[in-house]
């Protein structure tokens, strides 16, 4: 096979180890040695579970060999940022300080249910201290670097699932999104995100965040690849209080075309904060999908205020005892801002989920009349790594804050996205668009994604490193 047999979409990995074409222990050496020749360069990964990983492999071929079926995502690689619980393996969350904890003595949830697909996990992946981070710049581990131009940021806090994906070391990365955290890697990394409905898939055995905010996800670089993935994990867990108890609802063999689809693009708030390229790249995908309406969001700078107040305060009880007691062990930035969310009034946190409620509201009122809604995953193109301020309208202002500017408002009500990666011919940079359905309707969002992909105004390939 002339391409790197680590580089090969899921689904094509699935159907060639399924169909005896390749063997998981070939797919699983092929990612292993991708990642140990390229991974230096970029940081991606903070633990690699070779030894595990090629048991697990061996295993799956014996059942192959027996006749057993092996399952849908047969012999695929996958890796997990490093707030998913593996089991042996230290939960960091990014941090300095769970390092000193034992080892997790059991896989997450989601772990569990690739595996039991057939998928393979080969490690954890870099990410943001706690996971409040847009950078992918980690104090302890080192950057997450962006593999289409290592000088720049792969954005976060999942910042090393989006460059092991975009890198081709892995097909299928698993991350979590707070406040915007698979959208802004996916959009500066160039490959395809999906932030589910909140609750749809199981937090078991993941470190979390904010609670009442925390979704998990999957980054992939193609639709079909991501709507398998997020088949294999969705159902109800009895182990994560905030799951659903709704059944699965399978996307993958329903991914036609965007024929009947409304689709509106955001108007107001995300076009007033962002870059040209930004505006062109929703544009692009607007022409695409006929999108014939504009909307406004109703108060979305209120919106991503709550969301920030909710954030830091949830943040800061999550980690008082942290922060009384090891203080100087934090990521100074994470730090300052969970102490300022330690000081902020009960009032104001009360407020912004009765705020939340109303907005939820406005939101599932425009849904009434609209399937799709295209918005900026960021406000422009991957900053350098070490830069602290980006321009945005033409204003500037600090990059931590601000990155997720257009992400914020919608994690906020727990709205399913899928974020597409678009290029423009002699850049080397992507940038990503918002594909915002309603709740429960990830299929929604995952056609539109299948015919932009299909047109060719999308796509996530592997960065020429």
């Amino acid at each position: 096979m002339s391409q790197d047999i680590a580089t090969l979409p899921l689904a094509d990995i699935a159907e060639h180890v399924n169909d005896r074409s390749l063997s998981a222990t070939e797919v699983t050496k092929a990612a292993l040695d991708r990642i140990s020749r390229l991974d230096p360069g970029i940081g991606a990964f903070t633990t690699v579970i070779a030894e595990r990983a090629l048991k697990r492999a061996a295993r799956l071929d014996g059942d192959r060999l027996r006749g057993f079926p092996v399952g849908p995502l047969a012999g695929v690689p996958f890796a997990v940022k490093n707030l998913f619980d593996i089991e042996d393996v230290v939960t960091r969350a990014g941090s300095k300080i769970n390092r000193a904890n034992p080892p997790a003595s059991r896989d997450a949830a989601l772990v569990e249910r690739l595996e039991a697909a057939g998928a393979i996990c080969v490690g954890a992946l870099n990410m943001g201290e706690y996971a409040y981070d847009f950078t992918g710049e980690n104090v302890h581990d080192g950057p997450s670097r962006n593999p289409h131009d290592l000088a720049h940021m792969s954005g976060g806090s999942s910042g090393g699932s989006g460059a092991a994906v975009a890198a081709g070391l892995v097909p299928l990365a698993l991350s979590s999104d707070t406040n915007g955290s698979i959208r802004v890697p996916a959009s500066l990394c160039g490959i395809f995100g999906l932030k589910p409905t909140f609750g749809r898939l199981s937090r078991a055995r993941t470190f979390p965040f904010v609670t009442s905010l925390d979704h998990l996800g999957p980054h992939c670089r193609s639709v079909t690849d991501l709507a398998l993935a997020y088949d294999a994990m969705q159902g109800p867990d009895p182990d994560d209080p905030a799951c659903s108890p709704r059944p699965a609802e399978p996307v993958s063999a329903r991914l036609g075309g965007a024929e009947g689809l409304r689709v509106a693009v955001a108007g107001g708030y995300f076009t007033q904060r962002a870059e040209p390229e930004a505006l062109e790249a929703v544009a692009r995908c607007a022409r695409a999908l006929n999108a014939g309406l504009t909307i406004e969001l109703p108060q979305a700078q209120r919106a991503r205020a709550a969301a920030f107040l909710i954030t830091t305060t949830e943040g800061a009880a999550l980690h008082l005892d942290r922060l009384r007691h090891q203080a100087a062990d934090f990521d100074p930035a994470v730090r300052d801002r969970l102490l300022a969310g330690a000081m902020i009034p009960a009032s104001w946190v009360v407020r912004a989920h009765q705020f939340r409620r109303w907005f939820q509201e406005q939101m599932r009122a425009i849904f009434d009349n609209v399937d799709v809604i295209l918005a900026p995953a960021t406000p422009g193109r991957a900053p350098k790594l070490g830069q602290t301020t980006m321009t945005i309208g033409g204003e500037t202002l600090p990059l931590r804050a601000n990155v997720g500017i257009f992400t914020q408002p919608i994690s906020f009500v727990g709205l399913p996205v899928v974020t597409v990666p678009v290029w423009t011919a002699g850049v080397t940079l992507p940038i990503g668009v918002q594909l915002i359905a309603p709740a429960w309707r990830e299929d929604l969002a995952l056609r539109a994604a299948r015919a932009l992909e299909e047109l060719g105004v999308v796509k996530a390939p592997v960065a020429a490193l």
